[in-house]
């Protein structure tokens, strides 16, 4: 069932949002060559617990962390781990957040130390991708047109969009409908409504968008070997446009 949020609601959510966009903020000095992804789970863990709110992943479907800390060709729900982070190492940190009730949901990625060309055209081209998807997360719109927007201009990039983990709705709970791709065709799938609060987290390749399981049962890798890259943002779909809960700063940029 899709729930539809108040205003309330989602002044609650942002209020959610904006303690999960601290931490990412914090990261951006946090995360350097030589610590390891556990040094970020303990970190991520302790700053949410000290500002009043609850890692609302650990427990989650049976999950364990805090976190999600995927590095390089691991698309997602990589297990924080004691591995030392390399230099031009690329990190895809995922959390949620449960603020007095309110749930919010943003994933970003860095890159460890120095970076190439590739990883930062990679980043570059993702991040862009998520705000394309969130332009057309506009009242009367469909969640085709989200997808179609994200999935055209990825693969007139060179890149390919992951099919098999998909975008949400988010609150009261981490994951509810409406579920849809970041792949698809204008004018098709569930129409957009005022009230609904959504994510977008386009995943993108270096190369192709198959993956495969690791033996934990929780992370996925490309099948190729190839890079992967994610950015996440939790919104409000308003009167006003797609109102970002998650948002690190400049639009666009965070």
């Amino acid at each position: 069932m899709i729930t539809l949020k108040s205003k309330r609601e989602i002044e609650k959510m942002a209020e959610s949002g904006a303690l999960l966009a601290d931490v990412h903020k914090q990261l951006r000095t946090f995360i350097k060559p030589g610590i390891t992804s556990w040094d970020i789970e303990v970190f991520v863990r302790d700053y949410i617990e000290s500002h009043g709110g609850i890692a609302a992943q650990i427990g989650f479907e049976e999950y364990e962390y805090a976190t999600c800390c995927s590095i390089n060709d691991e698309i997602c729900h990589g297990f924080p781990r004691k591995k030392v982070l390399q230099d031009g190492d690329l990190i895809k940190v995922d959390m949620c957040i449960d603020l007095n009730g309110a749930i919010s949901d943003s994933c970003w990625s860095y890159a460890v130390g120095n970076t190439t060309e590739e990883t930062q055209k990679l980043m570059e081209v993702t991040k862009k991708a998520l705000y394309l998807g969130i332009e057309q997360a506009q009242i009367g719109k469909r969640v085709g047109d989200i997808g179609h927007a994200i999935q055209s201009y990825v693969e007139a990039q060179g890149y390919s969009v992951v099919r098999d983990f998909i975008a949400h709705g988010i609150g009261p709970t981490i994951h509810e409908e409406p579920f849809f791709a970041h792949y698809g065709e204008n004018g098709k799938g569930l129409r957009l409504k005022e009230g609904m609060t959504i994510t977008i987290e386009p995943m993108v390749n270096a190369g192709s968008w198959r993956m495969g399981m690791e033996p934990n049962g929780w992370t996925a890798k490309t099948k190729d070997g190839s890079l992967s890259c994610q950015y996440e943002h939790s919104l409000a779909i308003t009167k006003d446009g797609p109102v970002i809960l998650t948002s690190q700063g400049e639009e666009g940029t965070y």
